[in-house]
């Protein structure tokens, strides 16, 4: 009687590693005192989620994830810190007295999240197949252009993330 062995694919060790490097990334971000290191650890972040991304084959996401989230937003913030910073060091407590209880919260909102995924008949093999003829992009750029979609809440971030830019620049820049 011979066994079968079932070896990962390729894509499936590179998932394994970018997907553990990514959640240690995310842990980073919340745990490092330093401000400027945690918009670092964003950064890596944000580049794991892209290649998760190419691995499912949505290179357009993939992209916008690069160029939006890390080139713009991360930068945007990284910016923020070095202007508005009056200290090198940080001084205070390096987590919360009561991190206990947001640790908790987010163990039993993924085992809901888990829980439900499990349970919900709209999530099989065969209701993730993408329908010939389908194309993604074009909804997505009906969905943030067209007015009944998304474009007010797009355009109000954009003015949010200019704000907050010039903010940072007058806070920076005023005399004591």
């Amino acid at each position: 009687m011979e066994k079968e062995f079932n070896y990962m694919t390729g894509t499936q060790i590179i998932f394994l590693i970018v997907g553990a490097v990514t959640l240690i990334a995310a842990l980073m971000v919340v745990t490092v005192r330093n401000l400027v290191h945690a918009a670092l650890w964003l950064v890596a972040t944000l580049f794991g989620v892209a290649i998760v991304y190419t691995l499912l084959n949505a290179g357009f996401l993939a992209v916008v994830q690069v160029v939006v989230y890390i080139g713009a937003i991360a930068i945007l913030f990284i910016f923020a810190v070095m202007l508005t910073r009056r200290q090198a060091a940080d001084t205070g407590a390096a987590l919360n007295s009561n991190w206990w209880a947001g640790a908790l919260m987010a163990v039993l909102t993924f085992a809901g999240l888990a829980y439900l995924l499990q349970t919900w008949s709209g999530f099989s093999k065969q209701s993730a197949a993408i329908p010939s003829g389908f194309d993604a992009i074009g909804q997505l750029g009906t969905a943030l252009t067209s007015p009944q979609g998304y474009v007010l809440p797009f355009e109000v971030a954009s003015v949010l993330l200019l704000a907050a830019l010039v903010g940072a620049v007058y806070l920076a820049f005023n005399k004591k």
